[in-house]
């Protein structure tokens, strides 16, 4: 199978379903112009023109309401964040008005949208380019909430949100735009709301997602070499969250260890593990165990970067203790 970057996979899904439905369309800033922060909108304006790859003022504000209005008038718009770091500026666009509208008006109307935001800790990032903020969107009914982990799934998943006739908040981990991986040619979707079993294994489950999930193949790899077997999950969505993959995994290897970048208090882990506890507590021999950030800013000095992120020795250090071993 050919290999090709997270980025190049982004960008083949655009090209596909605007070259299949004339209604979807761009908007962000700087993409017809630079092609994207991370060239993942390269040669888009040049095929489509300005009027379907269209930049923006730089007013988060204006570019979601924008976006909202025109998905509520039938087009299907595709909406670059820039970083999701500046996600709170139009929060109120995006929770009161993109996730309600197709409720208040009693189905009549539909926000089919996507909302493409960047995130995650890149070296140096600091305070305020560093975040992983998909939590809050767990906590607001009506959005869809996906985040790929690989090529494959960032190309499957992008054409699946633009499909959607309800809204879609995509993450892309700002460091798996440069990732290369197998990405099958021709059409292909990955289904919004189904977890992936990313290699079975019999001692313990790890749940993960975006770029960590990467980490935690990395550590089930090096644990198979002392004899411990990880079956590792993929969430790929976090809204709605797909429980039953984890459950039926659950069953075969009695422990939980959730992984994710964002920082541990109510993040995502804190979710899957109250549902665990609430449903599966009679499976379980051994506390869950939740690997995420401190609760704190993420530094710009890299040697207290080191100290919120999770590295594959981290993971293989905690899943051992777990053990006992």
């Amino acid at each position: 199978m050919r290999q090709i970057t997270f980025s190049a996979a982004t960008q083949e899904a655009m090209r596909e379903e605007m070259q299949r439905d004339k209604n979807v369309f761009l908007m962000g800033e700087d993409i017809a112009r630079q092609g994207g922060i991370f060239g993942q909108f390269k040669d888009l304006a040049e095929e489509f023109g300005n009027d379907r790859v269209r930049d923006t003022p730089i007013s988060e504000t204006a570019i979601i309401g924008g976006g909202v209005g025109a998905a509520l008038a039938g087009m299907r718009p595709v909406v670059d964040m820039h970083f999701a770091d500046f996600i709170g500026v139009p929060m109120d666009e995006i929770f009161n008005q993109m996730a309600k509208a197709r409720y208040m008006f009693g189905g009549q109307a539909k926000v089919p949208l996507v909302l493409r935001a960047p995130d995650g800790m890149t070296r140096g990032g600091a305070a305020q380019h560093s975040q992983c903020v998909e939590a809050w969107f767990m906590h607001i009914p009506g959005i869809k909430v996906v985040i790929p982990s690989n090529p494959a799934d960032a190309k499957g998943l992008l054409k699946a949100a633009i499909r959607s006739d309800d809204p879609v908040l995509y993450f892309e981990h700002k460091r798996l735009f440069s990732m290369k991986g197998d990405v099958p040619e021709g059409e292909f979707l990955t289904p919004i709301g189904k977890a992936r079993v990313a290699k079975e294994g019999m001692d313990i489950t790890v749940v993960s997602y975006s770029f960590y999930m990467n980490h935690v193949l990395t550590a089930a790899d090096e644990l198979a070499k002392d004899g411990i077997s990880l079956e590792c999950i993929d969430l790929r969505t976090i809204s709605p969250l797909d429980m039953d993959t984890v459950y039926q995994s659950l069953k075969k290897t009695k422990r939980l260890m959730i992984v994710h970048e964002a920082v541990k208090q109510g993040g995502v882990g804190a979710e899957v593990a109250a549902r665990a506890a609430e449903e599966m507590i009679d499976y379980l021999d051994a506390p869950i165990v939740r690997l995420a950030a401190p609760f704190v800013p993420i530094p710009y000095a890299p040697t207290l970067e080191r100290l919120v992120k999770i590295e594959p020795e981290d993971i293989c250090r905690a899943v051992k203790d777990m053990l006992g071993k």
